[in-house]
C-alpha cells in the first residue's frame, strides 16, 4: 500500500523531472554568425537567473542558458554550486558580443571568483567551456535570437 508520504515524494520527483525535461524540449535558439543554432533555456526572472545552471552535472554541446536582464548593465556572474566549467558570453542590447569569460571553472570553496564584463550587456549566454573558441566567436559578432 502506498502511503501519503510516498505519493508526495513521487509527485515532487515528477515535478523535478518535468522541469528538467522542459530544457530539453526548448524551442528557443541563439543563432551564431556561422548559422549554427544553440538551443537555450531562458533565465528571465530573478529566481531563474539566481539558479542558472547550478547543480547541473552536464550540458550538451549545442545547448546553453540565455540570461535576459531588464536593462543593460555590468551583470556579474559566479560559479557557486556549479559542476561544469562554462564560457560566459555577454551580449549587448544590439545582440553583439561585448565580452567573454572563457573557462569559468566551478567554485570549490568561498570566496568564489566573480566574473564582470568590461562593457554593459543586456544578455549573457552560458555554454560549455571551450565553446567560444571552437565556434570562433569574437567581440562584435552579431548573434540573433528572439527572447
Amino acid at each position: 500500500m502506498i502511503t501519503y508520504k510516498q505519493i508526495v515524494v513521487l509527485a515532487l520527483a515528477l515535478i523535478f523531472i518535468l522541469s528538467e525535461c522542459a530544457f530539453v524540449a526548448s524551442d528557443k535558439y541563439v543563432v551564431l554568425p556561422s548559422g549554427k543554432k544553440i538551443a537555450v533555456e531562458i533565465a528571465d526572472t530573478n529566481a531563474k537567473r539566481a539558479r542558472g545552471l547550478m547543480f547541473r552535472k552536464s550540458l550538451d554541446y549545442n545547448r546553453g542558458m540565455l540570461f535576459i536582464f531588464e536593462e543593460e548593465d555590468f551583470h556579474t556572474f559566479w560559479m557557486k554550486n556549479c559542476f561544469i566549467a562554462l564560457d560566459l558570453i555577454w551580449i549587448g542590447e544590439s545582440r553583439k558580443i561585448v565580452y567573454f569569460e572563457e573557462n569559468a571553472v566551478p567554485c570549490k570553496a568561498e570566496p568564489c571568483a566573480h566574473y564582470l564584463p568590461m562593457q554593459k550587456a543586456k544578455y549573457v549566454l552560458e555554454v560549455n567551456s571551450g565553446f567560444a573558441k571552437k565556434e570562433n566567436l569574437k567581440l562584435g559578432d552579431q548573434l540573433s535570437f528572439d527572447p
